[in-house]
């Protein structure tokens, strides 16, 4: 079995890089992915304006299409709107925030929502994921194919980057990266912190893997704008961090991981 897959985040529009926005729609759409995921923050402040060009952008893309919801995608300004119905606007736009699946030969994928409108502390742009998100996740993933590639998609990490240019701190985040490692999730894809990275979980067998996307925005964190390309193989997992020069994507990192097989 072969994939190929994308993993797009933290677009950002109202604050989008045009260039390398431009260029990734290019990428997309002339190479055969299987399908293209984006975790969250398509927009800067969840303006009406910002949907709208993030909705025409995703329209462009003619493959198949995750996409879930991040912090910056409840209304920044809209007080009252943010706590009564924080994520409508996403909905009427993108699509669902609360899950989202993809199910296809040899590939399982969950999306699911780690941001919220209103929290008990001072911080909201910080992640949480609740144990009935968790528990829905994981009867979802039961119900696949047992030689599926098992893919779960949120926004904020579930445990930190580890010399990381910003934390998520997202509350049960590591019990649920560890009740995911139990449950066989292969990959658990985020982004957040605008900078690639990929590692497994200090859980059970270690081949569930934390891999964060970069931002395609003008926020940088000492990252050129990008987004990961996916490749499986049979037991190989081989992930490339693409990287706007200005002018072309080329290579920024990669890592090379072993799947878990049987």
């Amino acid at each position: 079995m072969t994939l190929r897959l994308a993993h797009l985040s933290d677009i950002h529009f109202g604050g989008e890089n045009v260039a390398a926005v431009a260029g990734a729609l290019e990428v997309l759409n002339s190479q055969a992915f299987d399908l293209v995921m984006v975790s969250g923050d398509l927009t800067q402040f969840a303006e009406i304006g910002e949907f709208q060009a993030a909705a025409a952008w995703l329209a462009r893309i003619a493959r198949p299409k995750l996409i879930c919801p991040g912090n910056h995608d409840a209304p920044y300004l809209a007080w009252a709107e943010r706590i009564v119905a924080p994520f409508r606007r996403y909905e009427r736009a993108i699509g669902p925030a609360a899950a989202q699946t993809h199910l296809a030969p040899g590939l399982a994928v969950r999306g699911l929502n780690t941001a919220r409108g209103a929290q008990p502390r001072i911080n909201w742009s910080k992640g949480q994921i609740s144990r009935r998100q968790v528990a829905a996740a994981e009867d979802w993933f039961a119900s696949a194919p047992a030689d599926a590639l098992r893919v779960l998609v949120c926004h904020h990490p579930l445990t930190e980057m580890l010399g990381g240019p910003m934390t998520a701190r997202v509350w049960g985040g590591p019990r649920a990266a560890r009740d995911f490692t139990e449950a066989g999730v292969d990959m658990v894809l985020s982004g957040h912190i605008h900078a690639p990275f990929a590692w497994p979980y200090a859980f059970g067998d270690g081949r569930t893997y934390a891999v964060g996307a970069g931002t395609l925005s003008l926020r940088e964190r000492g990252t050129p704008p990008g987004f990961n390309v996916i490749d499986i193989e049979g037991a190989a997992i081989r992930i490339t961090a693409l990287s706007w020069t200005g002018s072309h994507y080329e290579p920024y990192r990669t890592w090379s991981l072993d799947r878990r097989l049987g």
